[in-house]
């Protein structure tokens, strides 16, 4: 018997294993990454404080004795505007559609009125877990007020206070999970840790400091290609090109005598060495690529 997903070979698991796939859905910036790195255990998804810096949906999996989970951090909801954000929901749609749990995280500025993650979520027939994240921001009035509002828009879904940055209610969340997911073989491998391939997870870490680096639109112009991913005994050889649509664009990006993509540069080597844990050779150029957010075929290329 093989998995439908995989074709892994399934021979060999309990009788009552479970697996299955949970889909970490809200608004933009409100801690989606940060609860599916803090769930996996890993630093799977880049993290920045500006909103929609998840652009992919990135599977982070744990395999245990007795259960698999599958998590899907995806790009924040919004009303989409151009031809990669069109891509990003359908990230979203995707997930929503495998999902045997959706994690709706909502944070103290949220609402359910007029909430566009409501409206898609409300018709679907997936349990749901509502999590009100950043509690550290909220006092216990304010706690108990929100969780109330939650409560009655999704009155068959649980709502858990949660603050994903220290951790903290992660543990019931997890209880929660496996209370609801089915008894199924694994999906994926045991020593599998994300669904995504090295060369991905070097272009998000160049990308996440182009976010950190960068103000205004310079960090949603950007696309970061790995053309080259050498891997070698004892380094690893990175030729990678970041994609602007403008030459003004690639200008501010390169700074004054390329001090600025230097620094993307030293801070990228620094994270990319720290999650291989190789030394990294590094080259980074710019290119500009005309409205590659709105060029479907572009994007397509892209792998959006």
């Amino acid at each position: 018997m093989e998995s439908p997903n995989t074709g892994m070979p399934i021979d060999g698991f309990p009788p009552h294993y479970k697996a299955g796939f949970i889909s970490i859905v809200g608004k933009p910036n409100v801690g989606k990454s940060t609860l599916m790195n803090q769930l996996v255990g890993e630093r799977l998804s880049i993290i920045t404080p500006k909103a929609q810096t998840t652009r992919h949906r990135i599977m982070g999996i744990i395999s245990g004795d007795e259960y698999q989970l599958v998590y899907s951090d995806t790009p924040g909801i919004i009303e989409p505007k151009y031809a990669l954000h069109e891509s990003m929901m359908e990230f979203v749609s995707s997930a929503l559609e495998d999902a045997d749990v959706v994690l709706f995280v909502v944070d103290p500025e949220d609402s359910p009125e007029g909430n566009v993650v409501v409206e898609r979520l409300q018709g679907i027939s997936t349990p749901i877990l509502v999590l009100l994240n950043k509690i550290d921001l909220l006092d216990q009035e304010k706690l108990e007020i929100k969780a109330a509002q939650w409560q009655a828009a999704f009155p068959s879904a649980p709502v858990l206070p949660l603050s994903a940055l220290n951790g903290f209610g992660t543990e019931v969340v997890m209880g929660q999970i496996l209370a609801r997911i089915p008894e199924h073989p694994p999906f994926f491998p045991p020593d599998e840790l994300s669904d995504k391939t090295e060369r991905f997870f070097a272009s998000e870490i160049i990308r996440e400091k182009i976010f950190e680096l960068y103000q205004q639109e310079i960090p949603y112009s950007c696309e970061v290609v790995v053309a080259a991913f050498k891997e070698e005994p004892d380094i690893i050889r990175i030729h990678s090109e970041i994609w602007v649509e403008r030459d003004s664009q690639k200008g501010i990006l390169i700074g004054k005598k390329g001090e600025a993509l230097k620094q993307v540069g030293i801070r990228a080597r620094k994270s990319l060495e720290a999650f291989f844990g190789k030394q990294i050779f590094l080259e980074l150029y710019v290119k500009v690529e005309p409205d590659w957010r709105r060029k479907k075929t572009t994007l397509k290329r892209l792998g959006y």
